[in-house]
């Protein structure tokens, strides 16, 4: 199994922990995201529609992209998402980052989180910064994350 999962989602996946022990997700920066999966989920969320094209775009200058991925061997399927923006060396911003509501709850999110401050940690960046909605405020603040001093946007930084 374990090469199977390194051949569909990269050497630096990474297995989730989860409740419920009958399923296998999988976190993956190398696992190409498919815009009409990814755009499946942010409907899920309750995000609005982008134009495909922008969205195109986005992922082809972020400097990150993480999937959460339901595994299957035949077609594994985006249930998570993240990315990020910035220089690679001082600066990052996370945006976008998304649960399916059906797995939400057990964790999947701090574990995404996780992932992705670790990978950013990686390439030595310095400073990591947020960009979130004021409904998902405490899921940030319980990580750790703090505020921008101002308190007048959603705006978190992090230090790793």
């Amino acid at each position: 199994m374990s090469e199977l999962l390194t051949h569909l989602y990269g050497q630096q996946h990474r297995l989730c922990s989860t409740p419920a022990g009958q399923l296998t997700l999988v976190l993956s920066r190398e696992r190409e995201i498919d815009l009409i999966e990814l755009e499946q989920l942010c409907d899920a969320v309750g995000w609005s529609r982008r134009p495909l094209r922008r969205v195109r775009r986005a992922l082809q200058n972020s400097l990150l992209l993480v999937g959460l991925w339901r595994h299957d061997p035949r077609l594994p399927k985006l249930v998570g998402f993240a990315r990020c923006t910035g220089d690679g060396i001082v600066d990052a911003t996370i945006w976008d980052v998304a649960v399916h509501p059906l797995y939400q709850g057990a964790g999947l999110g701090k574990q995404l989180m996780a992932y992705v401050l670790e990978l950013l940690q990686q390439q030595q960046v310095e400073r990591v910064s947020l960009f979130a909605d004021p409904g998902v405020v405490a899921f940030y603040e319980a990580q750790g994350w703090e505020l921008e001093p101002l308190q007048r946007r959603c705006a978190f930084w992090y230090a790793p």
